[in-house]
């Protein structure tokens, strides 16, 4: 009668026995205790202190929210992006086209300079320019 006990039902069909019910309880309590000690309480994990360099210790102070520092650098980044987007690059864009599509000379305004012949008054400072002196030539 080894597959059969009591009344003939197999061993299988009437369950677990008290001694394999306490310990698969047992290894349910400690399945949950381990699982249980994985988590990490809010002071977890405890880290020694760091200790900063120069450079990252000062990006570490900037870089707090409300620094003076930081508002001005951001101030002064916006600035930059205004005068970048919205008056140089339409300057440029105006020069250019003004220099290469509205400019009746080729290359654009760029003129010579009149001649200036002896006994021409120069414009900027009203002096007349004296006659030329030519040496004489023995040959």
């Amino acid at each position: 009668m080894s597959g059969l006990e009591r009344g003939g039902a197999p061993r299988s069909v009437m369950g677990y026995t008290p001694d394999e019910k306490l310990r698969l309880q047992q290894l349910r309590e400690l399945r949950r205790r381990w699982l249980k000690d994985q988590e990490l309480s809010p002071r977890e994990p405890v880290l020694p202190p760091r200790k900063l360099g120069l450079v990252e210790g000062f990006w570490e102070r900037f870089l707090q929210p409300g620094g003076l520092w930081r508002k001005q650098v951001f101030k002064t980044y916006n600035a930059g992006v205004y005068l970048f987007v919205r008056v140089l690059i339409p300057f440029w864009l105006c020069h250019y086209y003004a220099k290469y599509h509205l400019a009746h000379q080729p290359y654009g305004f760029i003129m010579s300079k009149p001649k200036i012949f002896p006994g021409d008054t120069v414009l900027e400072t009203g002096e007349v320019v004296p006659p030329m002196e030519i040496p004489s030539s023995h040959h």
